[in-house]
């Protein structure tokens, strides 16, 4: 840290107060405010001085997704990472629950929420976080596994030598070897919340509509009424909350994750820069916070692991006890997971034979546009991604721009483009694959970002030595190092695209529904008129075709990047 960066001022400590009184006051007004809700009622203003409230309204629901996306993925990676037998559960479970699209959730979530809190608004709040949450949370939680699993020896060797506890290990080392992968994954998993916006604040559930404010919904109204003054205020706000998030955001988290990158000290004041992050830097309130509670915190945890540890191996019982603690979990997980099964099986006998030949063949078509959707991302964004993480100046000037693109839904600007390719040849299948590759083509791009950013200088230093360059210097050093982000781009791809068949194959425009032929748009139409064995058959059939491809194709690739292309 240099000297500038060292003196703390009073401007920073008005700041962050003023942030966090404002952030309190937002979450106040939001959790006190309103009348109950019911179905139908909802009523969305398209004035223009309902935007500042909706996009606060939105912005506090893509936020507490995000915090439980967080959460979620560290827990949820780390005992797949680390525990053999959770593994074998948990990644077949992951590739399920990736691979199904937000709104097969919409029915179950929905009636549940209700359920609990009754004539409250509440209710379909939390049903509509918990559906950005299942927007958000795969890529999170696939790019924490990928990097606990390609910890470099070397580092894993020395935390034991240092006897470190389990702990100990995940704070001083896991943790931050994921954090360069976990920030940018961050970033487009808020990017995959705006994508799925317009879907989670405004849906139909049968002869129920729901809607809420939100900035989605005032997108998708106004679409809706081909008001298109109102269209363009709103995704002008929605680019300043995004222009907003990265300044204040995701720039600061991106330079002090930095320090986490494998030698990364080899290339100090070359990678990202924060002006907010320098100013976070003087706050002597933060300041005092990190000596005084988060210092104290890590070690007070520290010495509770421990404790923890010592007393399970001294109190005879103690293992057995939680041994079946553990036994009792998974029981009640397994007569759920029957219960279920049983309950999906009845659904399934009502679906007519001729129904399931519609399902496949809609499946099929699927495929197709996604196979087609990953080939265009994926030949653009490798080497533009690549180039732009090897030029460390160019990154910090471009990154910025792709984030802001990449966090504008195509969902908001797919019924301009319905309008303009309707009538032409292809219609609505050519703009399905369109909007697949706008909502998909990011994975790839910042997870490449990421790769290559991450190549350490010393082996960059020695290709150039050696004089390697064109095609002999991507088989050598670039595409082996890329490899592992590479594989997690396009798992998280592949998903993203499957998630956007549902907005992408059946699109509401003006008062009239468009529909192209695959499961996409079957789930679509199934979820909307509340026809449930029609949508448990074809989100079974689409979980069943994702899984058969992670195992085939995205599993293998995974193991070879984890066994051949690791820094050790």
């Amino acid at each position: 840290m240099n000297s500038a960066e060292s003196v703390k001022t009073p401007v920073a400590d008005v700041l962050v107060g003023a942030l966090v009184l404002a952030l309190f006051s937002l979450l106040l007004a939001w959790a006190t405010r309103g009348p109950h809700y019911a179905a139908g009622t909802g009523t969305i203003r398209l004035a223009w001085s309902a935007l500042p409230q909706d996009a606060a309204y939105s912005w506090l629901r893509m936020a507490a997704a995000y915090l439980l996306s967080l959460g979620f993925s560290l827990v949820y990676a780390y005992l797949a990472a680390f525990n053999a037998r959770w593994e074998r559960i948990l990644i077949p479970i992951l590739d399920i629950l990736q691979s199904i699209p937000v709104l097969s959730f919409l029915p179950v979530v929905l009636e549940a929420f209700i359920a609990l809190v009754p004539g409250s608004r509440l209710g379909v709040n939390l049903a509509s976080i918990l559906l950005i949450f299942t927007g958000q949370v795969w890529n999170m939680v696939f790019a924490c596994y990928h990097s606990f699993i390609t910890v470099p020896r070397d580092l894993e060797e020395l935390a034991r030598s240092l006897n470190l506890s389990a702990w100990q290990r995940f704070r001083l080392l896991e943790l931050p070897y994921a954090m360069v992968g976990l920030v940018y994954n961050s970033m487009m998993s808020w990017a995959g919340g705006w994508f799925f916006l317009m879907a989670c604040e405004m849906f139909s559930l049968g002869n129920r509509n729901y809607q809420l404010e939100g900035l989605g919904s005032f997108l998708q109204t106004a679409a809706n009424r081909g008001d298109w003054g109102a269209e363009g205020a709103g995704l002008v706000t929605l680019v300043a909350m995004i222009v907003a998030m990265d300044q204040v955001i995701w720039r600061p988290l991106l330079a002090w994750a930095d320090k986490f990158k494998v030698e990364g000290w080899q290339a100090e004041g070359a990678g990202a820069h924060s002006a907010i992050l320098r100013l976070l830097r003087r706050s002597r309130l933060l300041a005092w916070a990190g000596h005084h509670l988060w210092q104290p915190l890590g070690e007070a945890l520290d010495q509770g692991w421990a404790r923890a540890g010592r007393t399970a191996r001294a109190i005879p019982g103690v293992g057995a006890v939680l041994g079946l603690v553990r036994a009792l979990v998974v029981a009640g997980l397994f007569y759920s997971l029957f219960a279920a099964l049983k309950d999906a099986a009845h659904l399934l006998a009502a679906v007519p034979a001729a129904a399931w030949g519609t399902v496949l063949a809609a499946t099929a078509a699927t495929l197709g546009r996604v196979a087609a959707a990953l080939a265009i991302s994926a030949a653009w964004t490798v080497p533009v991604g690549v180039w732009v993480g090897l030029h460390r100046q160019w990154s910090a000037r471009l990154t910025p721009i792709s984030q802001i693109a990449a966090s504008v839904p195509a969902t908001a600007l797919f019924p301009g483009l319905v309008a303009l390719l309707i009538h032409l040849r292809g219609g609505l299948a050519v703009a399905s694959v369109l909007l697949m590759v706008l909502g998909t083509q990011w994975y790839i791009l910042f997870n490449v970002i990421a790769g290559a950013t991450a190549i350490p200088e010393d082996l960059r230093e020695a290709t150039h030595l050696f004089g390697l360059k064109g095609i002999l210097l991507w088989r050598t050093l670039i595409l082996p190092a890329i490899f592992p982000y590479l594989v997690t781009g396009l798992v998280t791809a592949a998903g993203g695209a499957w998630n956007a068949s549902i907005v992408a194959e059946y699109v509401s425009f003006q008062g009239h529904v468009y529909t192209v032929f695959g499961v996409g748009a079957l789930i679509a139409e199934s979820s909307a008129a509340a026809h449930y064995p029609l949508l448990l058959a074809a989100t079974a059939t689409l979980a069943l075709t994702v899984v058969g491809i992670n195992r085939l194709v995205w599993r293998r690739l995974y193991q070879k990047a984890s066994q051949r292309y690791t820094l050790s």
